[in-house]
């Protein structure tokens, strides 16, 4: 009962964090973090320790999906490169700067100190996707992160597992190389096939609630599968929601699809806010592990990892920028290519700085053995990395993003206006040959809807159309509650007209905001 109280109590506490960070215009997860920090080393606070198996399930694996979901595979080949440097080379790079720092002055045994560089290598998804939330950057920018934090973790594990096995004497490159291939090929295959295995099933479920709880229910069982399958969860589960986006179309209702949404976007708040409070919480147990003589060393050096996982990210990135500069005529492509090369400039200065680290580097410290060497100078280390870039990076993000002034591409605006003209004129032709006084009406609301879909001068993710009739709801809100306040109408007919302006609320406002507009 104790745990459950202090769970209410962190959920709360969490939200007012929350609302705070909004209000001073800073990324949540920073002032989440900060906060579990201070609290650990309160009188009171409260002893809770993470499973490392159960976080990585728990916290990681539902903001994972959610990341997923949303993420194009078309946009993923299309800036491929990118996002395999950050990926894959600059995963790499951190690692082995970091080991050498840990072979070199910290005294780690060789597979000791790669396994602290895979650990702290990887910004996190989760720490990406809320504060980019937040933050708003360039659409291209913000794919490319979202993208790199899909797929380092997996680069990462890999040779941490590696290091780990190395540790231990059990590994070999003969031996262990084919299973690691076969390993990361069984992920993607598991992860699509589970993936079509569930859109067979999802037709089925027409009641809301038990379609919401058998997503979360496949989300967790399928981290769980490719763990015990010895698959790669994390390539498994971001495979799983790609296909599961690019399949659902047609086979979801509605009803179904909007009460998903709002379930996982509640979900998603309360995973993100436990998980970086309860990642703070995790720094007093870590300083009483180590003795009085180890503690300002090991912090000393845990704060010589943080800058080092910083400096060769922004290295890195910079050499990139370099040779992409000889050759960026060549290499441009789409129709963000009118772009100054010094908005490209400006986004990779503010790419190098959007390191933050997260559950995934706290998590993967904690599952080393108990007798694995330096575990408690690794795990300190990994805090000060996560803590840090939270902090430091978390925090000046905006202020940089502001100062960088980079400018808008306009991608989303011009695909939703594309899209907005095409159901338009879908509807529009669907109309055609009806004279009857109903098509007559709609033709020319969708007339109008169309006109304003294609002035490009409109921002289309909230028209001015879209405003006026967000004003009409909110009025029809009003005389509506009049009417159920005078006792003229029965409280049944109330709720069925009140789910029909939900509906046409829903539909005026922009995609994911699910509060009017005007009132």
């Amino acid at each position: 009962m104790i745990l459950f109280e202090w769970v209410l109590a962190l959920l709360l506490a969490s939200v007012v964090l929350t609302m705070v960070a909004e209000r001073l215009g800073t990324p949540y997860p920073s002032l989440l973090a900060i906060a579990g920090a201070g609290l650990a080393f309160l009188p009171f606070a409260p002893d809770i320790r993470i499973d490392p198996d159960l976080a990585l399930a728990l916290f990681v694996a539902p903001a994972l999906l959610d990341a997923a979901f949303d993420t194009s595979p078309r946009e993923l080949r299309r800036n491929a490169r990118p996002i395999a440097s950050l990926a894959v080379v600059a995963v790499v790079l951190t690692t082995a700067v970091v080991a050498f720092l840990g072979w070199h002055f910290a005294g780690l045994p060789i597979a000791a100190a790669i396994a602290l560089g895979a650990i702290v290598a990887p910004p996190d998804a989760t720490a990406a996707t809320a504060v980019l939330k937040d933050l708003k950057p360039p659409q291209r920018i913000a794919f490319i992160l979202r993208g790199e934090s899909l797929l380092n973790d997996a680069t990462a594990l890999l040779i941490y597992r590696a290091a780990v096995a190395a540790a231990a004497g059990s590994f070999s490159i003969a031996s262990h190389g084919p299973l690691i291939l076969i390993s990361a090929v069984g992920s993607v295959a598991a992860g699509y096939l589970l993936a079509r295995f569930v859109m067979v099933l999802a037709p089925h479920i027409r009641d809301a609630p038990s379609n919401i709880v058998v997503q979360f229910i496949s989300t967790f069982g399928v981290w769980l599968l490719a763990e015990h399958l010895t698959l790669s969860p994390i390539i498994t589960v971001v495979i799983y929601a790609m296909t599961l986006a690019q399949t659902t179309t047609g086979r979801v209702a509605a009803r179904l699809r909007v009460s998903s949404y709002s379930v996982w976007e509640t979900a998603i708040l309360i995973v993100n806010v436990l998980a970086f409070v309860l990642m703070g919480l995790q720094a007093r147990p870590i300083i009483e592990r180590l003795s009085a003589d180890q503690r300002w060393s090991s912090l000393i050096f845990g704060m010589a990892v943080l800058a080092a996982v910083i400096v060769v990210r922004i290295a890195w990135i910079a050499l990139y920028r370099a040779f992409n500069a000889l050759t960026w005529r060549w290499s441009r492509s789409g129709p963000g290519d009118s772009i100054p090369a010094a908005a490209y400039t400006r986004g990779a200065i503010f790419v190098s700085w959007s390191g933050m680290r997260g559950l995934v580097t706290l998590a993967t410290a904690f599952a080393l053995p108990a007798d694995f060497p330096g575990r408690d100078l690794i795990v300190l280390c990994a805090f000060c990395v996560v803590l840090g870039t939270l902090v430091i990076q978390g925090f000046t993000l905006k202020p940089l993003l502001r100062w960088l002034r980079l400018p808008d591409d306009g991608l989303i605006e011009r695909d939703i206006s594309q899209a907005r003209v095409a159901v338009m004129q879908a509807a529009l032709d669907s109309l055609a040959g009806d004279p009857s006084p109903a098509a007559a009406a709609l033709r020319e609301q969708y007339s109008a809807s169309r006109k304003v879909a294609e002035d490009e001068n409109e921002p289309q993710a909230a028209t001015e159309y879209d405003r006026l009739r967000l004003r009409t709801i909110a009025a029809q809100r009003k005389a509506l509650g009049r009417l159920r306040a005078q006792g003229t109408i029965s409280d049944e007919a109330f709720f069925r007209i009140q789910e029909e302006l939900d509906w046409s609320e829903l539909d005026a406002a922009p995609a994911g905001l699910f509060q009017p507009l005007a009132g």
